[in-house]
């Protein structure tokens, strides 16, 4: 792993100061030129469009990891124990299907729609239990597992052409890569690609850019990198705050870098020090992001 710090870097500013508990999932809406991001912990959808400088919030009745924009219009939320449609004109909700609504324990968690239109989404213990977690495919409206076993499932992305994905078990600080056919679906096993165990930080949320190179936050670091083919660093966004989760590009030209952040576990002391974390942080670097499908459920 590359841990040169003369690789080009970039500081990260406040962008909406929302200080959520649990800042994850943003998601790029393009149809409606919205950014989407959930405090899980605290039930909460919040939005932004950067045209406006608006945003706001809705308040859910379940915890939601993801808002993933529909192809025939909506959301869908990936939530702890159930997927819902939900109209933000109206704020109504409907339930799809339970998502291991059986295991009282887990929640979902990290979710990223891939190149065939299909959500690959994940589940986690709600006290971060060793090995409840799972990771699934939603192909189609029908949802497969792919994997079970994991505790911290994460930096779900994948290669523009089609033929990878990656994904981390936070724990392990391994990111993995993993071959896929054409039709998207994982053959054999997941390979090492990027190992973070010995470095400062975990591996949380990725997002992929259009030069097919992988943005990782690094939980406890207040940092972002930038992984080139090789899992090498190349690129770092600096943040005030420790407790990046997850980069998404954003914008109409997609050249805008949002990252959710996070205060929970947060004595009072780290609080005082650290008085936006949680809230969603901006950063121009010039590298245009990679276009997202919208969900396809037929």
């Amino acid at each position: 792993m590359n841990t040169d710090t003369s690789v080009p870097t970039w500081q990260a500013e406040l962008a909406v100061d929302c200080r959520c508990t649990l800042g994850e999932g943003p998601q790029w809406d393009a149809r409606n030129q919205r950014l989407y991001w959930c405090d899980i912990l605290e039930k909460q959808l919040h939005w932004l469009s950067p045209a406006s400088g608006e945003s706001g919030h809705y308040q859910l009745d379940h915890r939601v990891s993801l808002a993933a924009p529909v192809d025939d219009g909506g959301l869908l939320l990936v939530g702890e124990d159930r997927l819902s449609r939900f109209d933000p004109s109206s704020g109504s909700i409907e339930k799809l299907s339970d998502f291991e609504a059986d295991n009282p324990i887990t929640r979902s968690n990290d979710a990223r729609i891939d190149r065939h239109g299909s959500l690959w989404l994940s589940s986690m213990g709600k006290s971060a239990e060793r090995n409840a977690g799972s990771l699934y495919r939603l192909h189609r409206g029908e949802l497969s597992r792919l994997r079970s076993g994991l505790t911290i499932p994460n930096a779900i992305c994948f290669s523009a052409d089609g033929e990878f994905a990656w994904f981390t078990d936070t724990v392990t600080g391994v990111v993995m890569r993993w071959e896929l056919d054409s039709e998207g679906w994982p053959q054999g096993e997941p390979q090492p690609w990027a190992d973070f165990f010995s470095s400062q930080g975990n591996p949380d949320g990725a997002v992929m850019d259009s030069e097919g190179c992988l943005w990782l936050a690094l939980w406890g670091a207040g940092q972002v990198v930038r992984l080139d083919h090789n899992g090498e660093i190349i690129g770092r966004v600096e943040l005030p705050v420790s407790q990046p989760s997850c980069p998404a590009f954003a914008g109409p030209d997609l050249k805008t870098l949002y990252i959710t952040t996070a205060q929970e576990g947060f004595s009072a002391k780290q609080l005082a020090q650290e008085p936006t974390a949680g809230s969603l942080y901006v950063v121009e670097t010039g590298i245009k992001g990679l276009a997202e499908l919208p969900l396809r459920l037929k």
